[in-house]
């Protein structure tokens, strides 16, 4: 491979590594083109597998600030650059090195741990990435109704409350008239009649009242 090809190929190893979730380390020597084709096809949008060289790989590795692949990358190697769910493209690869035993898983790559070909194999253990929103889901939903209810509550009584004060004050309309104070309404005095002696005073001029 020539020098600026060996570079390219380094530099794209490089951002697969910086930019995967996770990468799974595998040697695929006996397995035929058309079961490689398989596999990939079986790992679809949420991993890459390609072929590497591994003085290349490790060069990539490094430029990533990724150590400790050294063990692994002997033999042929091609590699799973995982982009989707982790534990989807694990199981996948995991079945299928169960019916096609010349895929040897040898180890892999994840926040920022390597991991050994046990650990990898685990990930398939784990629920995906859906059935993990959807219990999450759930639980929202299920504590969302609870809170629900507790804010429905208090609003239900007051409800109550405030209709209760409603149909008596039907009969007594006092018990929610109010003046300035907050103190009930109290009826006003009538006014005092034109013909009242009070009014009768108040229109006599001081002669008129002494000559009474």
């Amino acid at each position: 491979m020539a020098r600026p090809d060996k570079e390219a190929t380094v530099k794209e190893l490089s951002e697969k590594f910086s930019s995967s979730a996770a990468a799974v380390l595998t040697e695929y020597r006996g397995l035929s083109v058309k079961a490689l084709k398989n596999l990939r096809r079986s790992l679809g949008a949420d991993a890459t597998y390609s072929v590497a060289k591994n003085t290349l790989t490790l060069i990539a590795a490094h430029d990533a600030g990724i150590e400790g692949l050294d063990d692994q990358l002997t033999g042929p190697t091609a590699i799973a650059f995982i982009t989707g769910d982790v534990a989807t493209v694990a199981k996948g690869m995991r079945n299928f090195a169960k019916d096609n035993h010349a895929l040897v898983i040898k180890g892999g790559y994840m926040d920022g741990r390597v991991l050994d070909a046990d650990s990898v194999k685990k990930l398939a253990d784990l629920e995906s990435r859906e059935v993990l929103l959807s219990k999450m889901a759930g639980a929202l939903n299920a504590n969302l109704s609870k809170a629900v209810y507790l804010f429905a509550a208090p609003l239900s009584q007051a409800a109550r409350a405030i209709a209760a004060l409603q149909d008596a004050a039907g009969s007594n309309p006092s018990l929610i008239a109010g003046n300035d104070s907050g103190t009930p309404a109290v009826e006003a005095a009538p006014e005092a009649s034109a013909s009242t002696p009070a009014a009768d005073a108040a229109d006599q001029t001081p002669a008129e009242a002494a000559a009474e």
